[in-house]
């Protein structure tokens, strides 16, 4: 798996080898259910090295008596991978998400080394991939950052209709109206 480097600005490309992204975006995916039967949002994380799972993460706490806008499931998997080996060589690792990173969650993961990013479906309110690196300062310009869209982009849909159906969070939202208005079985 060595798609071609893109930055954030050119078009995205799928990785022509989407059988290996298929595999780890299929454990996301088993993640973002587990949050969605949670009653959370619906987003889950691998981070992957070597061609093997090093951690997964899903959302957490965005509803309750602890809702908060930290525990996202990209940041609770860099997270636990930090504590189990602050060591990690995190450009090594590539970033698994049932959802687009937000600017937190990409911000995060662009200065902890991580500079592969694979998701499944778009986060047309929040989505951080979008942000002109190269127009920021030069901790961020340099970036070679690697992005690969739409992977198995169907069940990723899924999984936020069914949410945005049932639930509160965001319901009201660009990214709520825009999910549900997107024909099913892509």
């Amino acid at each position: 798996m060595s798609p071609q480097a893109v930055t954030n600005s050119e078009q995205r490309q799928p990785d022509p080898d989407l059988t290996g992204h298929q595999q780890f975006m299929r454990i996301a995916l088993a993640e973002g259910r587990a949050a969605l039967d949670a009653g959370e949002f619906p987003v889950g994380c691998v981070l992957v090295g070597d061609d093997r799972v090093l951690v997964r993460g899903r959302r957490i706490n965005s509803s309750g008596a602890d809702c908060n806008e930290l525990d996202h499931a990209e940041v609770t998997a860099l997270r636990r991978l930090l504590t189990m080996n602050p060591q990690t060589d995190c450009s090594r690792v590539t970033a698994y998400s049932t959802m687009e990173p937000c600017l937190m969650c990409y911000a995060t993961m662009l200065l902890s080394g991580i500079r592969r990013f694979v998701w499944a479906f778009e986060d047309i309110m929040g989505g951080g991939t979008n942000v002109p690196l190269e127009q920021l300062h030069d901790l961020y310009a340099g970036m070679q950052v690697e992005l690969v869209p739409n992977v198995l982009r169907a069940e990723g849909l899924a999984l936020f209709q069914n949410f945005f159906r049932r639930h509160e969070y965001w319901r009201d939202s660009p990214l709520a109206r825009y999910t549900l208005a997107q024909p099913t079985g892509e």
